[in-house]
């Protein structure tokens, strides 16, 4: 059975006008069990990674900081929202929910997290919108505990993963593949181990032909396990995607991604990431598409 990550917490309250869409995180499981896509019994709720883990990715002082709330002003306001317990529970919760999946990937082909994707977290920084990297840490979670030997990270949100960048900079067991918006934030890239630049306003067909030409050579790595972060700020209604594709190439994406996949025999977890359309409906349906394509081809 498919498993996919969720706990109330990812809702995170926020202040009035806040425009990250955290509504997106109760919308998206109602809309999938309401469609009968899902039942509750493909729904698991995460518990809190441990610091142990954390540390395998992030520096001491900088989660130590997150987790006593000291960390400075500047800092925060990097991040992009207002440190609280509540919120540092929701991101250790995020990160489990991406292990387990992880996980759940090695038995069932593939696991979903309806948070996550928060790539711009580095080492020994957090910032838009993300506190800790969960695919990061899945990955040297999984490498640590001989769980695999070579991991692709597939990053199709519209920003660089420069986060992920970072992190994997100098290690030859992760490969990193990042296809964004060139002239996006973040504005200081990382470098990827392949890092594919789209001018703004790029359209259905040269995006997906862009991706599809590149897919096949990842298989150079030789990798036996996929995080994949399939962000939704691609749209075209995307008020900070500045790219022009329509849901149905954005599922498309998805379905390519995800079958390549399949057809090699690599489990693969797939967190959410980004999407910032001014109605909720179209994130939480772009978002909807990729847990429908997922199920379509690996059940």
């Amino acid at each position: 059975m498919v498993k996919i990550a969720w706990h109330p917490l990812f809702a995170h309250p926020l202040p009035e006008g806040h425009r990250f869409p955290m509504l997106k995180y109760e919308l998206i499981p109602e809309q999938l069990l309401h469609q009968g896509y899902i039942s509750r019994k493909n729904l698991f709720a995460p518990d809190k990674v441990s610091e142990e883990v954390i540390l395998l990715t992030h520096k001491d002082e900088y989660w130590e900081e997150l987790r006593d709330l000291t960390l400075p002003a500047k800092e925060q306001r990097r991040i992009g929202f207002p440190l609280t317990a509540q919120l540092v529970e929701r991101e250790v919760r995020i990160t489990q929910g991406t292990i387990d999946g992880a996980l759940y990937a090695k038995q069932f082909g593939i696991a979903f997290n309806v948070a996550g994707g928060t790539h711009h977290a580095g080492s020994n920084w957090g910032e838009g919108f993300c506190l800790l990297n969960d695919q990061a840490i899945a990955a040297n979670y999984l490498l640590n505990n001989g769980l695999s030997n070579r991991i692709l990270i597939v990053d199709l949100d519209v920003h660089q993963g420069n986060g992920t960048a970072e992190i994997f900079y100098s290690e030859p067991r992760v490969f990193t593949f990042s296809m964004h918006g060139d002239k996006n934030f973040p504005f200081r890239k990382e470098q990827s181990d392949l890092d594919i630049a789209l001018e703004d306003g790029i359209e259905d067909e040269l995006y997906l032909s862009k991706l599809e030409s590149h897919l096949p050579a990842l298989l150079k790595h030789k990798p036996d396990f996929v995080f994949y972060l399939s962000g939704v700020d691609v749209l075209k209604s995307d008020k900070l995607g500045k790219l022009a594709l329509s849901k149905a190439a954005c599922m498309e994406r998805d379905s390519m991604v995800l079958q390549f996949c399949k057809d090699n025999n690599l489990p693969v977890q797939v967190s959410m990431g980004g999407g910032y359309s001014p109605d909720i409906k179209d994130i939480v349906d772009a978002h909807c598409n990729t847990f429908k394509v997922g199920l379509d081809i690996f059940e």
